[in-house]
């Protein structure tokens, strides 16, 4: 083992809040001192040369002050028996670069604490390494020696045997409990009678693969169940009420209940790809059918929440991946329920500690690291993460026995999407005997052990050790080369070598494989030894069941076998042939180390039928008491409402998010010139040729649950839909819905509720509007037991719908914002579908005031709702509406204040006389605001006269300019307050969050500007005239160069196709393996992304296995020394480009490019100034000021000092910098994303030829691409200019 010593692991900031920390926990700590510490596993000496370049390949990321530890030794690394993500790819480089002695790499974190020569207790040592490490992924060592059981390689485990034909059904008893299998009576039954018919007894691995196969997770007993409620037999499942809707209304459904993800009909487009045979880019033109996918996390986010809901978000990636026989995820969406929040220094009135079990984390940290998680996977994966949405709810409420407490200690974590597939690759293929059954990804390891069985459980109710054991580890980028290789599959079309496909998700190999097979109606026989394996010392049952990562299943044909493996070795993505279909539905199990067999059993005894769930349930009625707001005046009652974190600013969730990657995004969640996080759904297109897409939308009501479980059903599919209707859809049937239902049926009441909430949504609301809901997913264990002292503690969630809707859009651009426009001449007019009830109950003012009222708003006739879709999309289609925003939470006052903070302009609004102020104000009746000019009053009125809303449409108010909001009743003014002071509420809990995670003076900056009346917002600049492009006879080569772990190279390709370049897909492993050579192009673009997901710095490794493999560097060199050729780095391009400058002329001065200031990942859309500069590809567009999508890292632009910075910002190579508002250059966050000093981003050489830049102009060359535009920009975005210039300058 050789140990290297990096550089300091923690910035001086996030020291020094670890030192707080650790303080505030009692612990006697004086400093801390942090190092990376880098361990090598070598197979033999290294020569002094080959040590000199793993020394230089281990000298990464932003320079920091070393300094000489003292003091306690504590060393965060790995659990042992895994290989962390870091440690896979940076073992990959090593290769790459000629280290073949190097076995594996891996990386740990020594912190010396500096306890002033005080020995810590028991208690206080404890405390300690809880604080430094996370339990589920991680332990702590205290020396150095210590580390070597990194590398331990165990000899292979034996499966053990439960002796039920010795002691019958005892022995399967304690292995439920010994196993942590959550097997029921009725289970055991039936594996004891199944064994003794065998005629043997189980091994573990087959008691393990049963219970995943047939948890609740997996098998969805209870929506399965026969049901008895209050004596009366009830002549439906949940799961039939579910498929009714699609029973009666399947029109536009492909796929339905039966693949990984829901198929519906999308628009026709060109379908941009590379062919494989030949790797050049191109639009196909073809059906681009829309498929959804929406799964929950829950478990595994509250045991540990980064990498459970990092593993949520890829597991229903996967999904969607693995749909048919092979697709293409496309974008996002993530939402959080948790209990409160209790920020430090700003607990809220309405927060009341009840306590949790110890191991299950605070709200708070949920929501510090579960949505970074999220976010990470989803960036690195390079999917866009569009929607989302958050709610925080714990409260002690009145119940049939008394008071109770709800909330969500067990957290909700949704995760979903939607995504693109071909229309002859929706249905899966046949499996033939004799067709090679693979894995495909990562290798099996002993981690996420049982979490089928484990997520079935009630929070605190398992033996603490199986939650770690269920906790997954997160590899996006090991999951994104793997759908690299289904993308090449799929894009063979009728060739795709994939017959069939599944995920590997809960379970494991253990319940992937069999559902493979037996979904092509065959059998299996599998060798265990073939599993991909990084820990040889597991048993058979730790192999087949555990829950490693980004794997998929798949069968293949055996003669299509060379062509699927070819592809996998180009991505480097590893693949293993494990098995064989057979003809007999028999799953055998073969162990060449023991010769034996560890499962030989029929599939029917697996997969059959255990005895069928029946439930007999019982109504409880709960007392409601009328909503008592005692002396809380309106004021109050405002600064409640907006500083709920279910209603404020959701910034802190969403500006870690990539949302512009790939391309075809059109509506992310920011709106207008000041990029304000309001709007109603998410908008993609369909591809680069057109303007038809996607739309998608959430809608959720759980607090509403306690008083009416119905009624908060109800509200969840019309919050949906009035979400969705921002985007022009047309016909409301063309909307599809997920249902995800989360409940705990076991306590008394709920299951009836749960029964009720079904009911409404699936035999009575959904048949009425004509919708269906083809996707969905259950999780029935949201309660949470504890002891505080001696006594016990339940804390259970509410009856929870989370309803997301998809549909196909019929015009992009049509879609409207909340953001209020600043015309002369407009109003405001209420849509109010409560038709005047404005009833309190469930609502935010009531969990304000620790109660939950009376009557909840409902759908009180689903034509209505119907009749408001069915008007907002006319009026959208007629260009009538300028501004639009849905009531949901908060209510109307809510609603006008978030079209205000869009808009950057005051509102005047008028409540009618006699009507209460707080009911009016706060109620969260369906409906919506829009604004209109008051020229088109008659004809909008007529419009929703027509749909029957003559008597519920209210004029509520117009725009004022003196930048408040005032409102007022029979002319008396009720509350008058500046959009800047109700904007800091607002924005509080955003700003709190964001301190305690990233870097708090960024945080602090942000917020400054947030309430800054004098910004103008975005105003770009154009001092070119982008005309019509050139009609050019010829498409010369441009390289469109990736790595493993790039994910910007399709946009990118379709920008410069668009210029008329022949863009032409250029793996690494092309050039290193000189299949490629770049002699052969006239252009190269280095793509953004996670090349090697950002190990050894970001875009460090990518160029140094160029500079350290003699080939590729050689071929490098070669084409920047040529004079007809030129280069673009954008992002993670960028960054690499800016390693190579040793052998790229004339970038002496350029500086490498390290972590944002922010400490974060950052996807902003800001401005850039266009410089005076050689670059040929900036030519014509110096002094206009741009707005572009941003989204990195690590874009700080990193001097070896101040002299250096100045000489490189005065040189003339600066193409581009980041400015402010007033076009001023900046170094002010968020407008300078990453601190960059002068506002440096793009950088050239002297001669032009090769440009670097961290913002991606790929992503804005379309208008409709842009989260926000001037409305007169055409087609071509101003960015299209940089491509043109590109063409031009190639001739």
């Amino acid at each position: 083992m050789l140990i290297l010593r990096g550089a300091p692991a923690l910035s001086d900031f996030r020291t020094q809040k670890l030192v707080q920390d650790l303080q505030a926990a009692g612990l006697p700590v004086k400093d801390v001192t942090t190092a990376f510490i880098h361990v090598a596993e070598l197979t033999a000496e290294l020569t002094a040369e080959e040590r000199s370049i793993l020394e230089k390949l281990l000298t990464y990321g932003p320079h920091r002050e070393a300094h000489e530890p003292q003091g306690l030794l504590q060393i965060v690394a790995p659990r042992p028996g895994t290989i962390s993500p870091w440690s896979s790819k940076a073992s990959d480089i090593a290769r790459i670069c000629g280290l073949e002695k190097v076995k594996r790499i891996e990386r740990t974190v020594a912190y010396w604490i500096d306890l002033g020569g005080a020995t810590p207790t028991a208690a206080q040592s404890a405390a300690l390494s809880a604080r430094l490490h996370d339990r589920m992924t991680q332990v702590v060592f205290a020396d150095f020696a210590a580390l070597d059981v990194l590398f331990s390689h165990a000899t292979p485990q034996p499966f053990t045997t439960v002796p039920v034909l010795a002691k019958g059904r005892a022995a399967l008893v304690e292995a439920n409990k010994t196993l942590g299998l959550a097997l029921a009576d009725d289970e055991i039954d039936y594996l004891v009678k199944s064994f003794t018919t065998l005629g043997r007894d189980p091994h573990d691995v087959e008691l393990m693969m049963f219970a995943q196969a047939n948890s609740e997770h997996c098998r969805h007993k209870i929506f399965n169940a026969s049901w008895e409620i209050d004596g009366q037999a009830q002549d439906k499942s949940l799961f039939a009420m579910i498929r009714n809707t699609h029973q009666l209304h399947s029109e536009g459904i492909l796929s339905a209940y039966k693949d990984n993800a829901a198929v519906m009909v999308g628009h026709r487009g060109g379908r941009f790809y590379a062919d494989p045979r030949t790797g050049e880019y191109a639009p196909h033109e073809q059906d681009i059918h829309i498929l959804c996918k929406v799964e929950t996390h829950n478990h595994p986010t509250a045991i540990s929440p980064f990498p459970g809901a990092a593993t949520g978000s890829g597991g229903e990636i996967r999904d969607e991946g693995a749909t048919g026989c092979g697709s293409k995820p496309k974008a996002g969406l993530c939402g959080f329920t948790v209990s409160n929040l209790k920020l430090p220094g700003a607990v809220q009135p309405w927060e009341k500690d009840f306590g949790k079990p110890g191991r299950i984390v605070s709200a708070l940290d949920i929501m510090i690291d579960g949505p970074l998680g999220a976010a990470a996977f989803n960036n690195e994966f390079g999917r866009p993460n569009l929607l989302g949405y958050f709610r925080t709810f714990e409260q002690e409420v009145p119940g049939a026995k008394g008071p109770e407490l709800r909330g969500y200690h067990k957290p909700i974590m949704l995760a979903g999407g939607l995504g693109s597939i071909k229309a002859n690759h929706v249905e899966k293929g046949v499996i033939n005997p004799g067709d090679k059954l693979i894995v495909l990804g990562g290798p099996a390891m002993l981690i996420g052990l049982g979490g089928g069985a484990a997520s079935s459980m009630a929070s605190g109710s398992g033996q603490e050790d199986l939650d770690f054991a269920s906790v997954q580890r997160d590899n996006a980028e090991m999951e994104r080369r793997c759908q690299e290789v289904i993308d090449r599959c799929w894009a063979l079309d009728t060739d795709n070598p994939i017959s069939f496909i599944h995920d590997v998700g809960a379970g494991g190999l253990s319940n992937a494989l069999p559902e493979l097979v037996n979904d092509g109606g065959r059998g299996g026989l599998f060798n265990l030894r073939e599993v991909p394996n990084a820990e040889p010392g597991m048993s058979p049952l730790e192999i087949w069941c555990n829950e490693a990562q980004e794997r998929y299943v798949l069968a293949v044909p055996a003669a299509r076998l060379d062509t699927f493996a070819e592809l996998c070795r180009r991505e480097r993505c590893p693949f293993a042939v494990v098995g064989e279909a057979t003809e007999e539905k028999r799953l055998v199990l073969e162990d060449p180390h023991f010769q034996n067999k560890p499962i030989d059993l029929p599939l029917e005894v697996l997969l059959g039928k255990p005895p069928r769930m029946h439930r007999k349930e019982h109504r409880l009625a709960r007392p409601l008491h009328a909503l008592e707001l005692g002396g809380l005046t309106l004021a109050e009652a405002t600064k409640r409402v907006l500083a709920h974190p279910t209603v404020a600013d959701k910034t802190f969730l969403i500006s870690i998010g990539d949302r512009t990657i790939t391309g075809l995004v059109c509506r992310d969640q920011m709106v207008g010139p000041w990029q304000v996080p309001v709007a109603d759904c998410a908008v993609t297109a369909t591809a680069f040729d057109v303007y038809t897409g996607e739309a998608m939308s959430i809608g959720e009501r759980t607090p509403v649950a306690i008083n009416n479980a119905a009624a908060s059903a109800r509200l969840a599919v019309g919050e949906a839909l009035t979400n969705i209707a921002a985007a022009q859809i047309g016909d409301l049937g063309k909307v599809n819905l997920s249902a995800n239902w989360m409940a705990a049926p076991a306590v008394p009441g709920d299951a009836a509720d749960l029964y009720a909430a079904v009911r409404a949504v699936g035999m009575e609301l959904c048949p009425a509007l004509g919708i269906t809901v083809p996707v969905g997913k259950d999780s029935m264990s949201m309660s949470t037991v504890w002891k505080d002292g001696d006594q016990q503690k339940r804390l259970t969630a509410p009856i929870s719908l989370i309803v997301s809707a998809f549909a196909p859009c019929d015009d992009i651009r049509l879609s409207i914002t909340p953001q209020l426009q600043q015309l002369d001449d407009t109003i405001l007019l209420l849509v109010d579908l409560g038709r005047g009830q404005n009833r309190l109950g469930g609502s935010i003012l009531a969990q304000v005031a620790s109660q939950m009222g009376e009557a909840t708003p409902d759908v009180d006739d689903p034509k209505d709702l119907k009749n408001f879709f069915a008007a907002i999309q006319q009026l959208g289609r007629d260009k009538k509406i300028l501004a639009y925003h849905d009531r949901s939470d908060g209510g109307l006052l809510t609603t006008v204040t978030e079209m205000a903070f869009a808009g950057h302009t005051g509102v005047d609004l008028e409540i009618p006389a006699g009507h209460n102020a707080f009911s009016a104000l706060f109620s969260e009746e369906l409906g919506a605001v829009i604004q209109i000019l008051e020229s088109d009053l008659d004809d909008v009125s007529g419009v929703l006269r027509q749909h029957g809303f003559k008597n519920c449409t209210t004029r509520i108010g117009r725009l004022n300019p003196h930048k408040a909001l005032r409102v007022r009743r029979a002319g008396q003014e009720l509350l008058n307050q500046n959009l800047s002071e109700l904007r800091a509420l607002w924005s509080d809990a955003t700003r709190r969050i964001a301190s305690l995670r990233d870097n708090p003076a960024c945080a602090e900056s942000e917020y400054q500007l947030k309430l800054d009346p004098t910004d103008p917002g975005l105003s770009p600049k154009v001092t070119f005239d982008l005309g019509a492009p050139a009609i050019l006879s010829s498409r010369p080569p441009m390289a469109i160069l990736r790595e493993q772990g790039v994910n910007g190279e399709v946009e990118m390709a379709a920008a410069f196709h668009r210029a008329g370049f022949r863009s032409v897909d250029v793996h690494m492993t092309d050039i290193l393996s000189g299949r490629v050579s770049l002699k052969d192009f006239r252009g190269l673009v280095a793509c953004g992304g996670f090349s090697y997901g950002d190990v050894l710095g970001a875009g460090e490794g990518w160029a140094k296995s160029a500079l350290f493999n003699e080939r590729a560097r050689a071929e490098f060199a070669a084409f920047f020394a040529r004079t007809d050729t030129f280069a673009l780095g954008v992002c993670n391009g960028c960054q690499m480009m800016s390693n190579l400058h040793s052998i790229i002329p004339g970038a002496d001065l350029w500086p490498r490019f390290v972590q944002n200031r922010s400490e974060r990942f950052e996807a902003r859309f800001v401005s850039v100034q266009i410089e005076k500069s050689p670059s040929i590809l900036f030519a014509g567009m110096e002094g206009s000021v741009l707005p572009i999508a941003v989204a990195h890292g690590e874009g700080y632009a990193e001097f070896k000092d101040a002299a250096a910075a100045q000489a490189c910002s005065t040189s003339g190579l600066v193409a581009a910098r980041y400015v402010d508002n007033k076009h001023q250059v900046t170094e002010v966050y968020p407008l300078n994303p990453n601190g960059s000093p002068m506002g440096m981003t793009a950088l050239t050489t002297r001669d032009g030829r090769v440009t670097i830049m961290m913002p991606h102009p790929e992503r804005v060359f379309r208008t409709v691409q842009n989260s926000w535009h001037p409305a007169q920009w055409g087609e071509d975005a101003p960015w299209m200019k940089l491509f043109r210039n590109a063409r031009a300058w190639v001739g």
